[in-house]
């Protein structure tokens, strides 16, 4: 059996967006390949069922047909496992391809894959030409280069970059064939797993998701200094993201890191306040579509990517931003 195997990857019952992103590139790919385009999802015993909802919602992502694999050992998310499950589709059928999201769960899912099969792996790609060799771009130090390459053998497993290439929406009513498959997991694919969760407010915006951003650094200069921040987000109905520096300082939780070791994000606006732009941060935000810097110096480096600019003191020009919405809204 020839063509390409998705790893899907759900939020909320739907694929999420690096999903979207890489289900593009996944369908591109079949219909340049032939042969099947098919998904697989891991999920739990106990989420079979929804599980198998979004499963066959997938159709609309011109996706045939998908592997869904629970197991009763699948209570958490365990690395190893899920490589394990992945592996026994892939196995079962010669797919030319395997594509995945650029997610940090999704990219160690692969790994465990690779290293099972002996197969080939390149993460962080942003292209793929397919032919006699298969020719593909990749993001490489951060971003900072990209790397043509040939990826030789098959199976032929990619992540795709987060936020590199566009995401796609379903479109049609059509369904997809849901097979149910049981993984074989072993007591050694266990030892790594998750075993509790520090999740956000649920009334909070989606650091990955949001339309808009607005992130603080070290320029700020304390932890409270982020109120006004938190106050702007509400004004804007946006996610407030950090610099390693404030994470680092204790000011703001790693969860809202935005950077090569944090989230990367793609607003519509993102709003940096007191933010030099070191290259692992820049790499987190290059997806946004517009940047409004607020810095007191005019040497930042962020100042180059940005598409507005004002050089001034954020501790007056934030609160001046939101008293001038509030008045705008007629809230005085």
């Amino acid at each position: 059996m020839s063509g390409v195997l998705a790893l899907v990857e759900l939020t909320d019952g739907v694929p999420d967006r690096l999903s979207a992103e890489s289900l593009g590139v996944a369908r591109t790919l079949a219909s340049s390949v032939g042969g099947v385009f098919e998904a697989v999802m891991v999920a739990p015993a106990t989420e079979a069922d929804a599980a198998a909802t979004a499963a066959g919602g997938l159709g609309g992502y011109g996706v045939a047909s998908v592997h869904l694999v629970t197991s009763d050992r699948l209570t958490a998310f365990a690395p190893a496992a899920w490589g394990a499950a992945v592996a026994g589709v892939v196995s079962a059928s010669s797919y030319d391809v395997v594509v995945a999201p650029g997610s940090e769960r999704a990219t160690e899912v692969l790994a465990h894959v690779a290293a099972r099969m002996g197969a080939v792996y390149a993460a962080n790609v942003i292209s793929v030409e397919p032919g006699d060799r298969w020719r593909i771009v990749r993001q490489r130090w951060a971003g900072s280069l990209l790397e043509e390459a040939w990826l030789d053998g098959e199976p032929r497993l990619l992540t795709v970059a987060p936020h590199a290439v566009p995401q796609v929406q379903p479109s049609g009513s059509t369904q997809a064939a849901v097979q149910r498959e049981i993984a074989d997991i072993a007591d050694g694919d266990l030892r790594a797993r998750v075993v509790g969760q520090d999740l956000a407010a649920a009334d909070r915006v989606s650091l990955s998701d949001a339309k808009v951003v607005v992130g603080g650094g070290r320029g700020l200069g304390s932890a409270d200094a982020f109120a006004m921040l938190d106050e702007l987000a509400g004004l804007l109905g946006a996610a407030v993201g950090v610099s390693r520096v404030a994470t680092s300082l204790g000011w703001r939780p790693h969860a809202q890191q935005i950077g090569q070791t944090g989230t990367r994000i793609a607003p519509d606006l993102y709003i940096a306040c007191g933010i030099s732009g070191a290259i692992q941060h820049i790499v987190g935000a290059k997806a946004a579509k517009r940047i409004l810097v607020i810095n007191t110096d005019p040497d930042a480096p962020i100042f180059k990517r940005a598409s507005y600019a004002v050089i001034g003191d954020v501790h007056a020009v934030v609160p001046a931003i939101s008293n001038e919405i509030r008045r705008v809204r007629g809230g005085g």
